[in-house]
């Protein structure tokens, strides 16, 4: 196996996220988030303003869409309905599809830029790599994915840790501790990323927040991944390049926060980005927390050449404007 990369080296949180800051320093900083309030002022449009024919330029973010949070109801949008406005408005990929749908995307010059696993009938993040009891599944459809999206340029496929009791179907059922969740996530992503090398397919190991409980898809309390430091000490436990970091930034913001500085500590990590709304994981707009504008400038600045994914989800009658005021928004 390949030991290449950010395997290489330990991955200091507290030396990333730490040290004194001076008064120079601090008036420094003061002019970055002046900076940032500017960009979100010319980005983040308000709703009345929005452009539904804005094109992306895709000069320093090439941006992707997941399907799932606009195939919802009321209105949901087809896979190939929201093709035809991704490839309108300059998005260069729908991601989180069935492999079915990967020919209909490279006929429209489209990619998916991440491949879904199939676990049912669990959801996929629930029963993961951090349990020897579901490796065997998690493997079989990881290959299965990985396969499908090799055969169709597809870059990289999600993966999750798994939720920490040990029976998640049970209640009452104990729970594996971190140390021992982390442990067994490597065991297991050791026996598949060999695949994925030979394929040319990255794992993204995904990140979520546990703290939201009002919605299953806005939170997944249980979830034993969620910091950025677990994914990373898997990541450096396997050792290979074919396995890399899912940074979702409405997540990591709810988990830990202070975003900009942990992407930029965790960039030899990372391999896809997902964004949404904060609180509610709603419309990147104006009535919610994270400045997207200044975000999408220091994952450029990184160096960062993948795909950053719209996953919110939609609460606009008009999907589609909502798609395009989020494009604007992040297209620095």
């Amino acid at each position: 196996m390949q030991n290449a990369g950010p395997s290489s080296h330990s991955f200091d949180s507290q030396k990333a996220m730490g040290g004194a800051i001076s008064r120079r320093r601090l008036l420094q900083g003061a002019g970055v988030f002046a900076a940032a309030s500017t960009l979100s002022t010319i980005g983040c449009t308000a709703v009345q303003k929005v452009d539904k024919n804005y094109r992306a330029s895709g000069d320093n973010i090439r941006q992707s869409v997941v399907h799932w949070c606009f195939g919802t109801d009321p209105n949901p949008i087809s896979e190939e309905e929201l093709a035809t406005h991704a490839k309108r408005l300059g998005i260069a990929s729908v991601e989180i599809v069935a492999p079915k749908h990967y020919k209909m995307l490279q006929n429209m010059g489209l990619r998916c830029a991440l491949g879904v696993i199939d676990m049912a009938p669990d959801a996929p993040f629930v029963k993961g790599f951090n349990n020897p009891h579901y490796h065997d599944r998690a493997i079989k459809a990881t290959k299965d994915a990985i396969d499908a999206a090799s055969a169709y340029d597809c870059p990289a496929v999600i993966s999750f840790s798994g939720y920490s009791a040990v029976n998640p179907d049970d209640p009452k059922s104990p729970h594996l501790s971190r140390e021992e969740g982390i442990q067994n996530c490597i065991d297991g992503y050791k026996k598949i990323v060999g695949h994925a090398e030979k394929k040319g397919v990255v794992i993204s190991l995904e990140v979520l927040n546990t703290r939201d409980d009002t919605h299953p898809m806005k939170g997944h309390p249980g979830y034993q991944a969620n910091d950025i430091e677990y994914a990373i000490s898997v990541i450096d436990g396997v050792g290979s390049d074919n396995l890399k970091l899912l940074f979702d930034v409405y997540h990591v913001q709810i988990m830990q926060g202070d975003v900009i500085r942990r992407l930029r500590a965790a960039k030899d990590y990372i391999n896809h980005y997902h964004i949404a709304g904060n609180p509610g994981r709603a419309e990147i707009d104006e009535t919610q927390e994270i400045q997207y504008p200044a975000v999408m400038k220091a994952i450029a600045e990184t160096g960062y050449k993948g795909y950053v994914a719209q996953e919110f989800i939609p609460t606009w009658d008009d999907k589609v404007a909502a798609m395009a005021h989020a494009v604007k928004c992040c297209d620095v």
